[in-house]
This record gives structure tokens, C-alpha cells and sequence, in this order.
């Protein structure tokens, strides 16, 4: 289950990137480090600084990644308009940080599978998106208004990715889910 647009309805790659170019993502603001501070938290806890971690969707602004290597972590970066080295899609990773990109997934599937390949055995693929429930308001709900969000999630969409994928579905928080690859 999951709510998606028309693809008569979905920017073009360019209509994109002058969207994410208005967001202020500075590296150094403090309400955007306290809104990925769930990442780093979770990943100072269950990864040492030995272990690799990609940022995939990372933006004008990678705070995350930033916050990690700050605390020793090494931390690649990749997006498609604003980090499109594709060197960083041949490793693979220990974790994955996917902080509000999953609702731009033009092809949910293709990026899902994409990102379990790049999941070492026990690696985490967490992620930052707001669900859709029925219990919303939804002409009142700000989330979909974004015209970049494509593909909106509920619980049972996320259940469903991890069952399909074979990975193992835990939360953070109600807007952080995490995927962990078990082999």
C-alpha cells in the first residue's frame, strides 16, 4: 500500500533539482543537525568508526554524513544531481543513510533492490520519510504537497519491501525505519 503520482504528474529531472536547490540544507544549522541527530545516534550506537557508511541522496547539505566524520566515521556521499560520482555505487556498506530520498524514488523497487546490493551482511539501510496513515488529514497533509514526493509510504509498504527483499524491518522513531540485511 502506498500512494504515488501520475506519471503525467512527476517533475522532470531539471524541475527537480531547482526544487532540492531551494531547500536550506546547511551543514551547520542546528535544527537541521537535531533533525538527523536519530542517524547519528543510531549509528554511534550500533557501528564503530572502522565500519563504511554511504549517503545516498545527499543532497546540497550531507548533515549526517558531516556530523559522523566529525565523530571519525568515513562516510561517501552520492546523489544524483548534486554528488553523481558513481564510483561510490561499486563498494558496499555497513550502513546507509537515506534521509528524506526515499519519497523520491521514481522506481521504489529498482532503488530498493539497488540499495540491499550495496548492504553488506548486516549492514542498515536507515531511512527518513513521513508515512501516510489513514488516520491523516490528508487534504491537509503538507507531505504530499511537495511535487517531488512521487511515491508515498505507509507501514504496510515498508512491511513489504523488507518481506519482498528479505530484510528484517525495525524503527527508530515513526519517520525512521530501518532495513537490515541478514545475509
Amino acid at each position: 500500500m502506498g500512494l504515488f503520482r501520475a506519471a503525467d504528474n512527476i517533475p522532470s529531472a531539471n524541475q527537480e533539482k531547482e526544487r532540492y536547490l531551494t531547500h536550506n540544507n546547511d551543514v551547520n544549522d542546528p535544527g537541521y543537525r537535531n533533525f538527523v541527530a536519530p542517524f547519528v545516534n543510531h549509528i554511534t550506537r550500533h557501528f564503530n568508526t572502522d565500519q563504511t557508511g554511504l549517503d545516498y541522496g545527499a543532497g546540497t547539505g550531507p548533515v549526517a554524513a558531516v556530523m559522523l566524520e566529525e565523530s571519525g566515521y568515513e562516510v561517501k556521499l552520492y546523489d544524483p544531481f548534486f554528488h553523481p560520482d558513481p564510483t561510490p555505487l561499486d563498494d558496499t556498506y555497513d550502513f546507509i543513510i537515506c534521509c528524506e530520498v526515499m519519497e523520491h524514488f521514481h522506481q521504489p523497487d529498482v532503488e530498493f533492490e539497488k540499495l540491499k546490493g550495496l548492504l553488506k551482511p548486516n549492514g542498515q539501510l536507515i531511512c527518513k520519510t513521513d508515512l501516510y496513515d489513514e488516520k491523516l488529514n490528508f487534504e491537509k497533509w503538507y507531505y504530499k504537497n511537495d511535487p517531488t514526493h512521487v511515491f508515498i509510504y505507509h507501514q504496510k509498504s515498508l512491511e513489504y519491501i523488507a518481506k519482498h527483499l528479505g530484510l528484517e524491518l525495525s524503527y527508530i522513531d515513526s519517520r525512521t525505519p530501518v532495513f537490515k540485511r541478514l545475509s
